[in-house]
């Protein structure tokens, strides 16, 4: 799919004191060590070998913590930036759900790997609100100010396959400085791949989202 935008932003879109607010309910929960779709919290339980070793493999893709809000209220805030960005960029992707935001928290030094937030196939949820569905859009929300960090950038490729599967050109990189600022959202298709460089100061906090419809035709 040949794309005109690969995201589109809104700058300083959340009031300070939104973000805030957002940020202490983050805060107030317990964390939990953030996981990929290949390796599954269950297996991370215990110290037994496999656990580690599963651990090990997490870490080389994803080192961050992360807290499940399904508070309608944040939830809302992102439906109307989605639907705005959806229509500028000329996306039109059909979507009818929105997954549960994620309150996420990198410390110096931890990172997440080049990945896209959507799969081949649709979940597998009999009863559940998701099943039949696949990710299409993805929404970031920023909670902290540049200033409290540094790294920690959003990076996108361009091109529709695993980056490190294949030889990265560095120029194809797309650095989303939009996203800097506290309060700030961009939104994208599932399908870009995209990651986190490592923080190397401070703390960086914000809130991913996703938002599903049917198969693509």
């Amino acid at each position: 799919m040949n794309l005109k935008y690969y995201y589109w932003y809104f700058n300083k879109i959340i009031p300070e004191r939104i973000c805030d607010e957002i940020l202490k309910l983050g805060l107030s929960r317990q964390h939990r060590i953030a996981t990929t779709g290949e390796i599954k919290e269950e297996s991370l339980r215990g110290m037994s070998k496999e656990a580690k070793t599963q651990l090990k493999a997490l870490k080389k893709k994803r080192d961050s913590y992360v807290v499940w809000l399904e508070e309608i209220w944040v939830w809302n805030l992102l439906q109307p930036c989605v639907r705005i960005a959806n229509q500028q960029t000329g996306w039109n992707f059909e979507w009818d759900y929105s997954e549960p935001c994620q309150f996420t928290k990198y410390h110096k030094g931890q990172y997440y790997g080049w990945h896209c937030d959507s799969w081949d196939k649709p979940y597998h949820a009999p009863g559940k609100p998701t099943h039949g569905k696949i990710r299409k859009l993805s929404t970031i929300l920023m909670l902290s100010d540049k200033k409290d960090y540094t790294g920690g950038d959003l990076e996108m490729n361009p091109r529709q396959y695993d980056p490190e599967k294949k030889y990265e050109v560095k120029n194809q990189v797309l650095k989303v400085k939009e996203l800097q600022e506290k309060g700030s959202l961009v939104v994208f298709p599932s399908f870009v791949w995209h990651r986190v460089t490592p923080v190397t100061k401070g703390i960086r906090y914000s809130v991913p989202a996703w938002h599903l419809g049917s198969p693509w035709k």
